[in-house]
């Protein structure tokens, strides 16, 4: 397993945190459609409260599911990509992986705990890939993403999802317990935003941010 120079002299090496998930990792704006920028991202939040001895990746991608092939919007199976994503930035020191909410879309028709299952199961995959510079298994936290709020423009595609998705909290944690993985509830810190129904508003960022910076220290250090 490859060792980073640094820590083979000895020196300080700086912590990698790899941040696994859709458009909410990417940053999608609800109110603008476009993507905030990247200090007000939670991934930037998260960053900035970690500071100095910690680097954190961003791989968010629209669209992205946690296990199925998308009919419409290709390439978004996150299990297809986790393993070369993974391979790609080890070491890793812990990943975080926040999937689920487009498996809640009208097409795919599956249950909340299917849904919950299969991220579980993701988290689970990941833990054979990611390596810190030891060659020990990385911490891999399991995210369950918040309720869908009102509906607005994806009504229609995700019709139905709003009761599902409020049982994540209970599945997720389920599920997490039964493959051994860690978990954090997001909706015990944000909401998804009313101008949607699926995608955060900035304030709500800076919220899941600066909690999973603890979360993450907590378990580091």
């Amino acid at each position: 397993m490859p060792v980073e120079v640094g820590a083979c002299l000895g020196e300080m090496r700086v912590k990698t945190i790899l941040c696994y998930g859709d458009s909410n990792t990417w940053g999608y704006a609800p109110a603008t459609r476009r993507r905030y920028a990247p200090d007000a991202r939670w991934t930037g939040i998260l960053a900035n409260r970690l500071g100095d001895g910690y680097r954190v990746i961003e791989e968010g991608l629209n669209g992205r599911t946690t296990r199925w092939d998308d009919p419409i919007e290709l390439g978004r199976n996150g299990l297809a990509y986790l393993r070369p994503c993974i391979e790609s930035h080890n070491p890793i020191d812990l990943m975080t992986i926040m999937l689920g909410t487009n498996d809640l879309k009208q097409r795919f028709d599956l249950s909340p705990s299917d849904i919950a299952q299969s991220a579980a199961e993701l988290a689970l995959e990941a833990t054979r890939y990611a390596r810190n510079a030891a060659g020990e298994t990385a911490i891999v936290v399991l995210i369950a993403p918040p309720p869908v709020a009102r509906l607005t423009d994806f009504d229609l595609m995700f019709a139905g999802s709003a009761e599902k998705s409020r049982q994540f909290s209970h599945y997720y944690r389920v599920m997490a317990d039964l493959e051994g993985v860690p978990f954090f509830d997001a909706g015990s810190v944000i909401v998804s935003s009313d101008v949607d129904g699926i995608h955060f508003d900035a304030d709500q960022h800076r919220k899941l941010g600066e909690a999973l910076a603890g979360e993450i220290r907590r378990r580091l250090e």
